[in-house]
Formats: C-alpha cells, sequence, structure tokens
C-alpha cells in the first residue's frame, strides 16, 4: 500500500503531509539541490494539489544537505547529448517551469515557509523571496549569478527585487552581482530574519505551526489580497477586499474567533 503521507516525492524532491504542513524538501545535496526539470514539475505539482488539498494549513519549503538552493541546474541541460534544440526552446519551455512555479509560490492559499541556508542563488533566491516567511542562517550566501553567467535574469528577478528593495538595491544585485549573507538580506528585508544556522530549522518549522493553527480561509485570502494589490487602484483592490471578507466571515473560523473573542480565550481555529 502506499505511503499516504508521500505527496507525490520525485527524484531530488521529498514531499511529505507532516500532519497538516506539506514539507517539500529538495534532496539534491551534491548538486546543492539545483533545480532540475523533474525537481521543478514536482514541486509545482504539489503546491498546486496543496492550494486544493483542505488538510494542508502551511508548506515548508528547505534544501538537504549544506544548502538550500543553487539556481537551476543549467550546466546539465546545457551539456545533455542530442541535437541542439530548436530557436526559442527556453521561451517555450519556461512559461510551464520557472515562470509556473514562482507565480504558483505567491499565489496558493496556503502559508509557505523557506528555510535557506549555505547558497541560495537563482531560483532558489526567487523561491526564498516569493515564500511568504523566509527564515536565513546567518551565513546563508544570496546571489543572483545571471551577469557572471552571460545571460538576463528570469523566474521573476526583475520584478521581485525592486518590490522588496527598491530600483537602486535592485540593479546591486542583478547587475552588479552583489552576493548578501543572510543577515545583510534580513537588514535589507528581503527575508523574514536571518538566525544562526543551527536554529534555521526550527524556527522555520516553530513559523509554519503557528501558520497551520491559524484561520486558513482568512489567512489564505489575505495572501491573495496582498500579492494582488501589486497590479491594482485603489478601487478596485477595495472591492478585492470585501470580496475577502465576505467569504472569511462565513468560514467556521470565523465564528469561533468572535466565541473565543467574547468568552476571553485564545481561538482554536481548525482550518474551515
Amino acid at each position: 500500500m502506499s505511503d499516504p503521507t508521500d505527496y507525490g516525492s520525485v527524484e531530488g524532491l521529498s514531499a511529505v503531509l507532516d500532519e497538516s504542513i506539506l514539507r517539500l524538501t529538495l534532496s539534491r545535496a551534491e548538486k546543492r539541490n539545483a533545480l532540475d526539470d523533474s525537481m521543478m514539475s514536482g514541486l509545482i505539482d504539489a503546491l498546486d494539489h496543496a492550494g486544493r488539498d483542505e488538510s494542508v494549513r502551511a508548506v515548508v519549503l528547505a534544501g538537504e544537505g549544506d544548502h538550500f538552493c543553487a539556481g537551476a541546474d543549467i550546466v546539465a541541460r546545457n551539456t545533455e547529448a542530442g541535437p541542439r534544440p530548436r530557436a526559442g526552446s527556453i521561451q517555450r519551455r519556461l512559461p510551464s517551469q520557472a515562470h509556473r512555479l514562482v507565480p504558483l509560490v505567491t499565489t496558493v492559499q496556503v502559508p509557505i515557509v523557506c528555510a535557506a541556508h549555505g547558497w541560495v542563488a537563482g531560483i532558489g533566491f526567487q523561491l526564498a523571496l516569493a515564500a511568504d516567511f523566509t527564515v536565513a542562517a546567518d551565513d546563508a550566501r544570496f546571489w543572483e549569478p545571471f551577469v557572471q553567467r552571460g545571460f538576463t535574469p528570469d523566474s521573476g528577478a526583475t520584478w521581485l527585487l525592486p518590490r522588496l528593495v527598491g530600483p537602486a538595491r535592485a540593479r546591486e544585485l542583478l547587475l552588479l552581482g552583489r552576493e548578501l549573507s543572510g543577515s545583510e538580506a534580513a537588514e535589507w528585508g528581503l527575508v523574514h530574519r536571518s538566525v544562526p544556522p543551527a536554529e534555521v530549522a526550527a524556527e522555520a518549522d516553530a513559523l509554519a505551526r503557528t501558520l497551520a493553527s491559524g484561520p486558513t480561509v482568512a489567512l489564505g485570502l489575505t495572501k491573495w489580497l496582498l500579492h494582488a494589490s501589486a497590479g491594482s487602484t485603489l478601487g478596485d483592490h477595495l472591492r478585492d477586499e470585501a470580496f475577502a471578507l465576505e467569504l472569511s466571515s462565513r468560514s467556521e473560523d470565523f465564528r469561533e474567533g468572535l466565541r473565543a473573542f467574547r468568552e476571553k480565550r485564545p481561538p482554536d481555529f481548525t482550518g474551515r
């Protein structure tokens, strides 16, 4: 019989449902957890499923071994045997891979906590930016390697970075290739917090458990509102807020929140 906790693990990616927390662990430590096509597809499938699975109330994204993620495995892709891909292969491939994965992290209506240590580069950097919360090791190494490799950024780097740190610092990271430590990334507002390396996993887990015990419907809709606000006028966004409030006020957790307020006790949310 298949393991009911296995959420569709593939080679290089462990996907395990631990009670109400989906744990996605990049497990290609010998390659610093660089993402290949199979891992990217596995992440997309797991997050897409999690968005419809009412048993999932939070997600933890982490890396096995000494690093979180050193980026996409472009070396393997560009040294594979066989005929050279025809022109336009990157433009055709990205919308179903990296350019589907990063938006999914920002929009899936369950909170995502990223535990970042060691190298956090390229798409690994973008995943840490796109997550709702990232706990980084003080000595983690955040780096956008694109200009040093002679090609342009992808996976949302030029959209995420200016919004988080402004255009001047975004240029420093993307045009000059400046590397940041985890503590610097926290100071710049790129991540939620930085902690000593030995504490990253525990801090991320505690944060995920706090989120998993919260009002899941309201958390998911609030996440949607925060993301949607980037492209909305105030009038359009206020209509979105009214829509989200209508939905969240129909949840069981809303009624529990009111009872807890009246009874002067902490709420016991069930995610319904």
